[in-house]
Parts: C-alpha cells; structure tokens; sequence
C-alpha cells in the first residue's frame, strides 16, 4: 500500500506556485524591503524558503538511498548562506528559488512509493517519516508568502489554515511556556486547545478560521479575535 501523501503534495504545490507569483511581482527595490520577519528583507526569506527546498531535497535523498543525507550541514552555515543569498541580485534570487523548487517537485514525484515510510531526522532531531516532507514544505511556503508581507491569511486556503492550527496545537499541547488557550472557529464546532493541560483555564478565542491560524502561527491577523472577556488573546510561543 502506498504511503504517498497526496493531499500535502497538492497544497505543497499550490503553495509553491502562490510564493513564486509573489516573487515574481516583487519589483527589485521591493525585495529589498522588509519582511514580517524581525531583522529580514524580503530577500531573506526567499533565499530561506530556496535553501529550505534543497534542505528537503536532502530528506528525500536520504529516504531513497538508505544515506544519512543531514537537512543541513549546520547552523552557522545555513545562516550564513541566508546572509550572502540575500545580497545577490533580483534576478539571481528569482532563478535560484525557481530552480530550487524545481530541484524538489522532480524529487517529490520520482520518489517510490515504498521508500515514503522511510525514517529521516529533521534539522530540530525529529525522526519522521518521509511523507512528512510535503507538509514540511507546505508549511514553510504558505506562511512564508505571508511573511513577504504583501497577502494575509485570508489568501491561504481554508483546508491548508486548518492544518496549521492542527499543527500548531500539536506542538504546543503540553509545552510549559505556552499559555492555557482554546481556540474556536465562529460559527462553527472546531476547537483547539494549546499549553499544558491541567493549569489554569484557557482563554476562549474565537475568530474566522485565516484569523485563528495568523494567531496561532505569530503572524498578521487579517480580522478580528474575540476573547472571552475582553482581554487581549495572549502571546503564544514562536512556532516556525
């Protein structure tokens, strides 16, 4: 039975191609502007989202081949090459991401079906399988489109924005430093609870499903949260 994971390879592409429409309308100096990102221009974000696709070509390289093939050789190195990337030329970024890209979508569709549960490590020390490499691309596609601050939530489709918050409540369920909160879609009957269960009671904030998910991941939120009680919703840990 194949493990292919049709869905996130579907949203990984979509995503893909929204991030490289929002480059490609970019005008140079635009690049040069800053991102939502504290300390990063544009152009840092797009040789990141570039680097993270060779990052994910490696994973890939590794589940095919049996190699341990690292996502990167390290983090001064990937820092660095973030920093010299930034300072190329518009042009040089545009065809470095495009080729990038293109490097993983050949990989993602060459690989077998029975090498998509194979174990590979993530840059954090997370074994996983394979077939979360696709979501680990959506994941740094969609919401890095947002951080070219140009779009919002609102321009994520709604099935990728749920994801996120699953994600999200996933990797903050039981984590000390996230504060109490449950998060609930107006109108509709999906919860979220984040921060370590048996603490004080969460903070209720409900919103539309694109505002939820800019909450939930620490970006823009394009309208409004309604917390029960009026106080502000809370400052939740960074996530990606």
């Amino acid at each position: 039975m194949s493990a292919r994971p049709a869905a996130t390879l579907e949203w990984a592409a979509k995503g893909t191609a929204a991030f490289e429409a929002a480059v490609h309308w970019l005008t140079d100096s635009g690049l040069t502007r800053p991102s939502y990102l504290p300390g990063w221009s544009r152009a840092h974000v797009v040789v990141h989202v570039a680097r993270n696709a060779d990052a994910l070509v490696n994973l890939l390289t590794w589940a095919r081949t049996g190699v341990e093939t690292p996502m990167y050789a390290g983090g001064n190195q990937r820092a660095r090459e973030i920093e010299e990337g930034a300072r190329r030329p518009a042009e040089e970024l545009r065809a470095d991401l495009l080729a990038a890209d293109a490097r993983l979508a050949g990989e993602l569709a060459a690989m077998p079906d029975e090498c998509w549960e194979a174990t590979v490590r993530t840059a954090r020390g997370r074994e996983v399988p394979v077939s979360q490499v696709p979501w680990m691309r959506v994941r740094e596609v969609w919401v890095h489109t947002v951080d070219l601050n140009i779009t919002t939530f609102d321009d994520v489709p709604h099935d990728v924005c749920a994801a996120l918050v699953d994600d999200v409540a996933d990797a903050f369920r039981a984590r000390p430093d996230c504060p109490p909160v449950e998060l609930r879609i107006k109108g509709d009957v999906r919860t979220w609870t984040l921060g370590a269960p048996g603490g004080a009671e969460p903070v209720v904030v409900s919103g539309d499903l694109p505002s939820l998910a800019a909450y939930a991941t620490g970006r823009p939120v394009p309208g409004p949260l309604y917390p029960v009680g009026g106080e502000s919703p809370p400052k939740l840990p960074a996530w990606l």
